[in-house]
């Protein structure tokens, strides 16, 4: 199967590495959000992501031209009907994700492929509102996704051997990513236990154990983590670890999962990382520490 062509509804930080990650493969990608402003925001970021890129030499200006021109914002769902391949990454609401993928199995053909990127959510109940929920899937990439080269490919009750299979191959094949299979469950396997790693390094930190910075180091340097466990959460955003956390304590019930309150107030101060520029540490607008 050769895909050409491959829908992203939503940009934000996600939407964007995804949408990079697939034009720099070669795929002409059709871009979709709320409003214009956010379509030409989302691709604002994706352009300074690639001049960092340049910066550092991995990346030429005629390629970076390139990729930009893979790049097409759409004003209307119904113009991802031409993709063989459509990924949903919005924010984790489910019932603004049921709307999407009813529109999308309304206007995209029997053969396209409809994945999200969710971490938490039911592919089931994301496919119970479509008409082939065989063809529902979901594909979680692990940010940052030019950098990390594994995705969960998650399977819901009725998502059919077919549409495993174009998807594994789509992974593996078209991005050049490792693909493992997920049977549905919260968090799936990378969310669940790479949260549950953050939140006991919140516990410790407030039973007064170490500071954020030795911690930190402690994971980083002592077990070759890339990042500790807070500048992890400060990437991932500490509103989605957040969200992830108290959604798989409602799943699960298990105290494990309960949120620290350290979190909480961080979230509640608007303090959620890289993107707002202050977490547990300082980020520039290029996502460096300070």
């Amino acid at each position: 199967m050769t895909v050409r062509k491959a829908g992203v509804i939503g940009i934000g930080t996600m939407g964007q590495g995804i949408a990079e990650m697939l034009a720099f493969k070669g795929l002409d990608v059709y871009l979709l959000d709320q409003s214009d402003d956010k379509l030409a925001a989302g691709i604002t970021q994706i352009e300074l992501s690639l001049d960092k890129q340049i910066e550092k030499w991995a990346l030429t200006q005629s390629e970076k031209k390139q990729i930009l021109n893979r790049l097409h914002p759409m004003n209307r769902i119904e113009e991802l009907a031409q993709c063989e391949f459509v990924i949903e990454t919005i924010t984790e609401d489910l019932e603004a994700k049921k709307v999407i993928f009813e529109e999308l199995d309304r206007v995209c053909g029997p053969e396209v492929v409809i994945a999200s990127n969710t971490s938490t959510l039911s592919l089931t109940e994301l496919a119970s509102v479509t008409a082939r929920p065989e063809r529902v899937i979901g594909m979680h990439f692990v940010y940052p996704v030019y950098k990390i080269d594994l995705v969960e490919i998650v399977r819901g009750l009725q998502t059919s051997d077919e549409t495993f299979e174009r998807t594994k191959q789509f992974i593996e094949v078209v991005t050049n990513k490792k693909g493992v299979m997920v049977f549905e469950s919260p968090g799936f396997v990378t969310t669940r236990l790479i949260c549950l790693f953050i939140n006991e390094a919140l516990h410790v930190l407030e039973e007064g154990v170490a500071s954020v910075d030795d911690i930190d180091s402690a994971m980083r340097i002592g077990y070759s983590f890339q990042y500790g466990p807070f500048e992890m959460a400060d990437r991932f955003g500490l509103d989605s670890v957040l969200a992830a956390l108290e959604r798989m304590f409602r799943e699960y019930g298990e105290l494990k999962y309960r949120p620290s309150i350290v979190l909480k107030k961080m979230v509640r101060a608007g303090h959620l990382g890289v993107k707002t520029g202050i977490g547990f540490f300082k980020y520039d607008k290029d996502g460096d520490r300070t």
